[in-house]
């Protein structure tokens, strides 16, 4: 059996060689993989993007078994980039990653959606995140990296905004619109009939919310991934289920891995100025979270990744979401 060292002697004869080959990214020493298991034999490692069957390369641009007696073994590694944190700015920018309308402090991009009608691709988040609950209006300039990060020079504009399901907070009403409403409340109020002006004025039920979310048109169709940071490729979607395992990728707590502990909740979410909002049929796991996730696509823990929800809210003990398919239904969107 070759010795360590001599192992290193050949890899270090065979390297550039190796290096050579289209598909190889990296060359070392390390444990050989048989039948999906990591054994004790040492071995020459080539490290490539992406496994291909022997019948589809060409003679030379395969790694040999052996190298001078010494056995080789090929490990996938996809494309090997430097690491950027989720704040930095990104071009082109993946979900994941600090966006935010440009009065807001940042967010995250949570994932990319195509447009029902148009066919477009857009960038999901939260209403709060890119229409600054309920206070943008269409065609704001959404930032990334989001205010907080730095983003604030014209260069750093990613996409507009293109609409929102606005949000309806508690104890919030508007002046009646109709003409004739307004005068007999003006009416009412100058005769001094108190009952009447009371009724006129009666705020309307409170309207529960099923999503804070919306929707922005990048700049340039190029400069948005459909990777999320850390998780790849979202393949569909999938109702949640009590206990299911899931990962996020935000832009504060980067990729965080949790379950599903609550279903079909009603919910009490502070927003900005004391004002709260109540939230229907949303889905709560342990803390997966912080300031700046809000707007990150939850899905499954398993390959390839299914959507379940886009994450908007939480506190030091749970995180809370948006069941996706009412998401998408909201926004006329499709993943």
């Amino acid at each position: 059996m070759a010795t360590f060292a001599e192992i290193q002697s050949v890899k270090n004869r065979y390297k550039q060689h190796l290096l050579s080959r289209p598909n190889v990214v990296g060359i070392g020493t390390g444990f050989k993989t048989t039948a999906g298991q990591l054994t004790c034999n040492v071995c020459v490692v080539a490290l490539v993007r992406r496994k291909v069957c022997l019948t589809e390369l060409a003679v030379e641009s395969r790694v040999p078994h052996m190298l001078e007696g010494i056995p080789t073994d090929v490990l996938e590694v996809g494309d090997l980039t430097a690491f950027q944190s989720p704040t930095d700015r990104w071009r082109p920018a993946p979900p994941g990653v600090s966006i935010g309308h440009y009065r807001i402090t940042a967010g995250t991009f949570g994932c990319v959606v195509r447009d029902r009608n148009s066919g477009a691709r857009l960038i999901l988040s939260n209403n709060h995140v890119l229409a600054n609950e309920n206070n943008a209006q269409i065609g704001d300039a959404i930032l990334q990296p989001g205010p907080a990060d730095n983003g604030h020079n014209p260069q750093d504009q990613l996409a507009t905004l293109l609409r929102f399901v606005p949000l309806h907070f508690e104890g919030e009403t508007s002046p009646p619109s109709c003409l004739p409403i307004s005068w007999l409340l003006r009416l009412a109020q100058v005769l001094g009939f108190k009952g009447l002006v009371d009724l006129l004025q009666k705020p309307a039920k409170a309207v529960n919310n099923l999503v804070d979310a919306a929707v922005a048109l990048p700049l340039n169709d190029g400069d948005i991934w459909d990777e999320i940071l850390g998780i790849g490729r979202v393949n569909g979607l999938v109702a949640a289920e009590l206990g299911m395992t899931v990962r996020k990728s935000g832009r504060t707590t980067d990729l965080t891995t949790g379950q599903i502990t609550i279903l079909d909740s009603t919910v009490t979410v502070s927003y900005s100025g004391g004002r709260t909002a109540r939230f229907d049929n949303q889905i709560i796991t342990n803390a997966m979270s912080s300031g700046g996730d809000s707007g990150s696509l939850l899905v499954t823990a398993n390959n390839p990744p299914r959507a379940v929800g886009l994450l908007f809210a939480g506190s030091n003990q749970v995180t809370i979401y948006n069941p996706i398919q009412t998401v998408l239904d909201s926004l006329q969107i499709d993943l």
